[in-house]
């Protein structure tokens, strides 16, 4: 292990920045690793075809299966590959076998709560205090007294970067004998997910710093049990496992190749480093962002995520501001609309989402931009 700083590690591992990438929580920057790998199984499947190369990378593939299985607390075996953290979700309600109910954030993501009603899901809300952040004993006491068929947390949201007790919130479900279904999309490679939950999905291109268009669902075995994949049918005369009939084979190899190299490159660099880092990230752009005219910092400056969320005062458009902070200073960031989250979001806000990379340049660079753009 090199004495060098994580930030300086990450950065030299990937292609220099054009700009300021304050977006990880949409898409990290892959590493140059990751992408090699990725085109050199692509390459492999031109030359000897898709189905042989795919057989080539199973070493490849397992590793990445052990690597995220680390970090969620599962078995190699229990992980699956999937398309995207909605596809995961997809895979686990409707292969469901028990009661259609789930418990949940009032602040859950907004396509999450579509998939839960597409999938006739009757959705009842967890307890939060005045931050959207869980409150564990009286979440704890509600799920006693009305037990649904699934809990389902999102440890960290998409439209604010509040650390949700998720460790505490497992072992309430796991007294009352509660299934635990979790939405690490953006909480996997950010905040310690190895809490033995009933099930963990996520996706590869935000902290992990994976390709798009990959996904992982890890799946507890008692809870395996109880799903009944819809496709491909079972069949007494060709047996298979439901992770195997979870994972839909005709994929993109190259990118699960990719995901996988960089999956090991996060544990190789030590995921509790990335974590402190991380967390150190969020109060450094918290505090820079404090006094920027035109916006107001939501989370608490200690809060231990790399997200900060900057809340629009009077008329200022975070759609308009995005685009201008792209074409004027190649700052990339998020702006999120209500449909994140539709039960708590009551306005478009801008989310911040900077990697273990980032610099006090960058900030200030941003800092003047922002104020700026609350004036154009």
């Amino acid at each position: 292990m090199t004495d060098e700083p994580l930030e300086r590690r990450w950065r030299s591992a990937r292609p220099a920045v054009a700009g300021v990438h304050l977006d990880s929580g949409a898409c990290s920057r892959q590493g140059f690793a990751a992408v090699e790998a990725a085109a050199l199984h692509a390459r492999h499947e031109a030359e000897v075809g898709g189905y042989v190369a795919l057989e080539a990378s199973a070493p490849v593939l397992d590793a990445g299966r052990a690597a995220v299985a680390a970090l969620t607390g599962h078995e190699p075996r229990d992980v699956v590959f999937t398309t995207s953290a909605t596809h995961g979700l997809e895979l686990v309600l409707s292969s469901w076998t028990g009661a259609r109910s789930v418990a949940c954030l009032v602040g859950e993501y907004g396509p999450n709560l579509a998939v839960m009603a597409a999938h006739g899901f009757d959705v009842r809300a967890l307890p939060v205090d005045g931050e959207g952040r869980l409150q564990v004993d009286a979440a704890a006491e509600a799920l006693a007294a009305d037990r649904p068929g699934l809990v389902h947390l999102t440890p960290l949201g998409s439209h604010r970067g509040i650390a949700q007790p998720l460790a505490a919130l497992a072992d309430v479900c796991r007294s009352l004998g509660l299934p635990l279904v979790v939405d690490a999309a953006q909480a996997l490679g950010h905040l310690d997910c190895a809490v033995r939950a009933d099930a963990v999905y996520s996706t590869s291109r935000k902290w992990l710093a994976g390709p798009r268009g990959v996904g992982v669902l890890a799946v507890r075995p008692d809870f395996a049990e109880r799903l009944e994949p819809r496709f491909p049918p079972r069949d007494p005369d060709w047996p298979m496992t439901v992770w195997q009939r979870l994972e839909h084979g005709e994929a993109n190899a190259a990118a699960r190749v990719g995901f996988s190299v960089a999956v090991g490159e996060h544990l190789a660099a030590g995921a509790d480093a990335i974590r402190h880092r991380l967390a150190e990230v969020g109060r450094l752009t918290r505090s820079t962002l404090a006094t920027v005219p035109g916006w107001r910092v939501v989370e608490a400056v200690d809060e231990p995520t790399a997200i900060t969320t900057l809340e629009p005062e009077g008329d200022i458009d975070p759609h308009r501001v995005r685009a201008w902070l792209i074409a004027e200073h190649g700052i990339v960031t998020t702006a999120c609309d209500t449909r994140r989250a539709p039960r708590e979001l009551g306005r478009p806000v801008l989310r911040l989402s900077p990697h273990v990379d980032l610099t006090g340049d960058q900030l200030e660079l941003t800092a003047a931009a922002l104020a700026a753009a609350a004036r154009v």
